[in-house]
């Protein structure tokens, strides 16, 4: 088979991921060009475990796994709820989601502040009520610590599983993820975040053991849409195992809120470790983000 017509059998495919990831295939988005720019290395070393981790193909399903745990927190699920525009630009926000991700791990420092800043603003309107976990009802506000702080918990140790599951080593391991994307959730507001794997998992430990989290009707329409996301139709089968791979790194107990059964039996992990191959096939080795950021630390390097 010659190339060009693998590149006519793939070029179609991989214009539809791009395009689900990054919110257009045709060209690359100006915020991924702006990663070039800035006068520093950023706050994460290049080649360190944010880098590795978020670089990584087991994004794909770390993303939809944060999803599901931050939806079982009520005060998250309602701000999601009541101010997203997640059913009618689905894409949109996974984008928005993306590109907060990528400035913050791969831009300068400067760029990191200013995106969180962004979502900070965005943030500020995001606010309402909802009933916790003990049937109280109480207010939210999306940039409230307490908030911010299960946002964080629920993406880290959703980025940290996918990728001890289906990623290559963590330099520094589970520890040296956590301790560096600390930095973020200081910068989005959050107050003495954990800085090891053991303090994370405690967090969230605490939270659960509270029974601060709930499930429900809200929590299952929210799993469903999650579950049949509108994607194009050529992604379809590839993402129904990223999200059965996502559920199943859940623990019991949060699996049983979302509405699954506490033991998943179904196998996945090959399943998920090819999918995940063929899309690193179709996106090439490194993110456009990271290519980016190394063109910025290639000029910097020059310069001295």
């Amino acid at each position: 088979m010659t190339v060009d017509v693998v590149e006519r059998l793939l070029g179609p495919v991989r214009s539809r991921l791009i395009e689900t990831l990054s919110g257009r295939s045709d060209r690359l988005p100006a915020w991924i060009l702006r990663l070039e720019d800035g006068d520093d290395a950023g706050f994460f070393p290049a080649g360190g475990a944010a880098w590795t981790v978020h670089g990584g193909m087991p994004t794909l399903v770390a993303g939809v796994r944060a999803l599901l745990l931050q939806a079982v927190h009520p005060g998250a699920l309602a701000g999601v709820r009541d101010h997203s525009r997640y059913r009618e630009d689905p894409l949109g926000r996974l984008a928005g989601t993306i590109q907060w991700i990528h400035t913050v791990t791969f831009g300068s420092r400067a760029q990191a502040v200013a995106g969180s800043e962004l979502v900070k603003s965005l943030h500020e309107r995001v606010r309402g009520q909802y009933v916790d976990g003990h049937g109280t009802t109480r207010a939210y506000a999306a940039n409230d610590p307490e908030l911010a702080a299960w946002v964080h918990l629920a993406f880290t140790d959703a980025f940290l599983t996918a990728h001890q599951r289906w990623g290559s080593p963590i330099p520094g391991g589970a520890d040296g993820y956590v301790g560096e994307w600390a930095t973020a959730a200081e910068l989005m507001g959050v107050e003495d975040p954990p800085r090891t794997a053991a303090d994370l998992r405690a967090r969230i430990d605490e939270v659960t053991d509270a029974g601060d989290l709930r499930g429900g009707p809200d929590v299952e329409e929210i799993v469903r849409f999650i579950r049949r996301a509108p994607l194009r139709r050529t992604l379809r089968p590839s993402y129904r195992v990223v999200f059965r791979a996502a559920v199943s790194t859940l623990e019991p107990r949060h699996r049983v809120l979302l509405g699954f059964p506490a033991v998943d039996r179904l196998p996945i992990d090959g399943a998920t470790a090819l999918v995940l191959r063929g899309a690193q096939v179709l996106l090439g080795p490194q993110t456009q983000a990271e290519l980016a950021a190394r063109r910025r630390l290639a000029r910097l390097d020059s310069t001295f």
